[in-house]
């Protein structure tokens, strides 16, 4: 059984969200995107955990009859150092456990649903081994709120319980290619989760994991997670780095980009005296310990666009449009979900519908990596720029998949 899941989102009860991350919008929303598996995300938080609740529950998922999407119990947290964590549940009771040893040590926890604890990321660990809940770093490479934004290994922030971590989340800007230049992090399953902040097509799944599991259930997830039993990650897709807000070192104000040595002479300030936030791209080389070859259990991974974005450059609108929303509505209807469009469809089979040749011609293109892109940089978004008569700048460097044609697919 192969399954597409997004395992880190949030609810309406975070901070910065869309009052549209209910249940219901959720469910619909992951239907359409071609996700079975959706991550909760705030499962701490009291009233969430209220609706959660009066969904049909079974092995440890939860599901409303009338939709494909499952939900498994997840939630991120904020440690005294400002490390977030990703936890994922196995059952409302264990939730229920965590939100009692944590409550002592936050006092965010009934009001944010990613509720900062004043705790170690080791003593964090502890608790979620107690409670029987899968425990890794989210978005690890960020400049802010992040594993290597503030420790120089996993033993640092997880000490004694380093050994228990089964999972890094890659975050936006970084991908297979740069977490695995650091050697600690080649026995650990890379994610690829969307943290989104709103339901749009643009935002849910905009990163997702493909698994190899037996049976919906929450012990076939873990052990797909710890690559056991013969279930695994078969792909990880997600945005190229490139794009990532914190890609390159840049300056947050003007976002003006630095080279390493540069920002370093400057004392990581400006010209307009804005503070330089080192990118991801220059932490990850501080970093690295080896080539970056990756260890034989890594699967592919692609880089990929959200099906309006695509159709967004190709027809040069807005991808929130009525345009671009009508096209993507109409290629849902044909083939039944957007990875299905992004991922599954031949080329041949979408040109047989009537439809934009720019938008045929843009969805090949991203297939076959002829884009370039800009990087990003002090929290500005990277720029794709479509090329559909020469090869991109990122292309070519994919693993072939098993019966797929296309080599790369890319994400904003």
């Amino acid at each position: 059984m192969i399954i597409n899941s997004d395992l880190h989102i949030h609810s309406s009860y975070s901070a910065a969200t869309s009052p549209r991350m209910d249940l219901p919008t959720l469910a619909k929303g992951a239907a359409r995107k071609g996700i079975q598996l959706l991550g909760t995300g705030d499962c701490l938080h009291p009233k969430w955990l209220t609706g959660i609740r009066e969904l049909h529950e079974k092995d440890g998922f939860f599901y409303f009859k009338e939709e494909g999407t499952n939900f498994v119990l997840t939630v991120e947290v904020e440690d005294i150092k400002r490390v977030h964590h990703l936890l994922i549940l196995p059952s409302i009771a264990k939730a229920e456990e965590l939100y009692e040893s944590f409550r002592k040590y936050s006092t965010d926890i009934d009001s944010d649903g990613r509720p900062s604890v004043r705790m170690s990321g080791e003593e964090i660990a502890e608790d979620a081994e107690d409670v029987e809940a899968l425990i890794g770093p989210c978005h690890a490479f960020t400049p802010w709120t992040a594993l290597y934004a503030y420790h120089n290994s996993l033993k640092d922030c997880y000490g004694d319980m380093s050994g228990y971590i089964s999972f890094v989340e890659l975050g936006l800007s970084a991908d297979t290619s740069y977490a695995d230049k650091i050697s600690e992090l080649h026995n650990l399953t890379f994610l690829t989760n969307s943290d989104a902040h709103s339901p749009y097509p643009i935002r849910l799944a905009r990163e997702f994991n493909r698994f190899q599991m037996q049976d919906m259930t929450f012990e076939d997830l873990k052990a797909a997670i710890e690559r056991r039993k013969g279930m695994k990650p078969v792909l990880n897709i997600g945005m190229p780095p490139k794009e990532g807000k914190y890609n390159e070192s840049a300056c947050i104000r003007c976002y003006k980009h630095y080279s390493l040595r540069e920002a370093i002479l400057r004392k990581w300030r400006c010209e307009c005296r804005g503070m330089i936030k080192k990118g991801v791209r220059d932490r990850v080389n501080e970093l690295a310990d080896c080539d970056g070859a990756h260890p034989e259990h890594r699967p592919p991974y692609l880089h990929l666009i959200p099906l309006a974005e695509i159709i967004g450059l190709a027809v040069q609108k807005s991808a929130s449009s009525k345009t671009v929303t009508g096209i993507w509505d109409s290629l849902l209807a044909e083939f039944g979900t957007e990875v299905n469009v992004l991922l599954d469809t031949s080329i041949a089979e979408i040109r047989g519908v009537e439809l934009d040749d720019r938008v045929v011609e843009a969805i090949s293109a991203f297939r076959t990596g002829k884009i370039s892109v800009i990087p990003g940089g002090g929290g500005k978004y990277g720029v794709i720029v479509l090329n559909p008569e020469g090869s991109g700048e990122d292309a070519g460097e994919e693993e072939e998949i098993e019966s797929k044609q296309q080599l790369s697919l890319f994400d904003f």
